[in-house]
C-alpha cells in the first residue's frame, strides 16, 4: 500500500492537498499528537486561513488522514480482487505487503493503531474513523478465510490480526525482521488450518 507523499505533490498543486499530504507524511512518522497546526501550515506553505478554509480544526484533518489511509488499504484490497485468482491468493497478497511493509524503511507501525493510542474516546471522531477501517478490513479478511472454506473464518480472522498487530508493534520497536518472520509463522498456521 502506497502512502501519499509530499513529494508526490508539487508545489503547485491545489493547497488543500498540500496540507492533507504533508499532515500524512508527519503524522505517520512523529504521531498525529506531537504535530502542530502551525507546523502543518508551514510546511504546506499555506496561511492560517487556507488551513482552517479546509480543515476547520486539527481533528478533522486527522480523520481525513485517516480516511485517506482507508482508501489506500481498500485500492490495494480491490486490485488484489482483480488480479489474484483465489482467496488464498488475495491473503497472501495482503500478507506479502504487510510483511514488506514491516522491513521497510521509514515504518512506524499502523497509523490506525498509532492514532486510536492517542484518542481513547471511543465516540471521538478520530476513533470512529479507526474503528470504521478495521470493521471493514476485519470483515474482507474473514471472506477471504470463508472463501478458503475456514470452519472457523471469524476466529481465522482475528489471528490474522492478532498476528498483524503484534507485527506492526514489533517492527515499531526496532526488530522488524524477527516480527516480519514472526508473521509469517502465525499465519501460515491459520492458513494450514485452511487447507487441512
Amino acid at each position: 500500500m502506497t502512502t501519499l507523499t509530499a513529494d508526490a505533490v508539487r508545489p503547485a498543486t491545489h493547497a488543500k492537498l498540500r496540507i492533507l499530504a504533508t499532515a500524512d507524511r508527519l503524522f505517520y512518522a512523529e504521531g498525529v499528537h506531537t504535530v502542530g497546526v502551525d507546523r502543518i501550515i508551514g510546511e504546506s506553505k499555506v496561511t492560517k486561513a487556507t488551513f482552517y478554509k479546509y480543515y476547520r480544526s486539527k481533528d478533522a484533518l486527522i480523520v481525513v488522514y485517516l480516511q485517506g489511509r482507508d482508501r489506500l488499504a481498500r485500492d490495494f484490497l480491490a486490485n488484489l480482487d482483480t488480479n489474484c485468482d483465489t482467496p488464498e491468493q488475495r491473503l497472501r497478497g495482503v500478507v506479502n505487503e504487510i510483511s514488506a511493509q514491516v522491513i521497510r524503511g521509514g515504518f512506524h507501525g499502523c497509523p490506525f493503531i498509532n492514532a486510536a493510542a492517542q484518542f481513547t474516546d471511543p465516540a471521538h471522531p478520530v476513533r470512529q474513523a479507526v474503528s470504521a477501517h478495521r470493521d471493514w478490513y476485519g470483515r474482507s479478511i474473514e471472506n477471504m478465510f470463508r472463501g478458503m472454506g475456514h470452519a472457523r473464518p471469524g476466529d481465522a480472522a482475528d489471528d490474522f490480526f492478532l498476528a498483524r498487530d503484534g507485527a506492526f508493534a514489533g517492527a515499531n520497536l526496532g526488530d522488524p525482521i524477527g516480527a516480519h518472520t514472526a508473521l509469517l509463522r502465525a499465519i501460515q498456521r491459520v492458513l494450514d488450518e485452511s487447507i487441512a
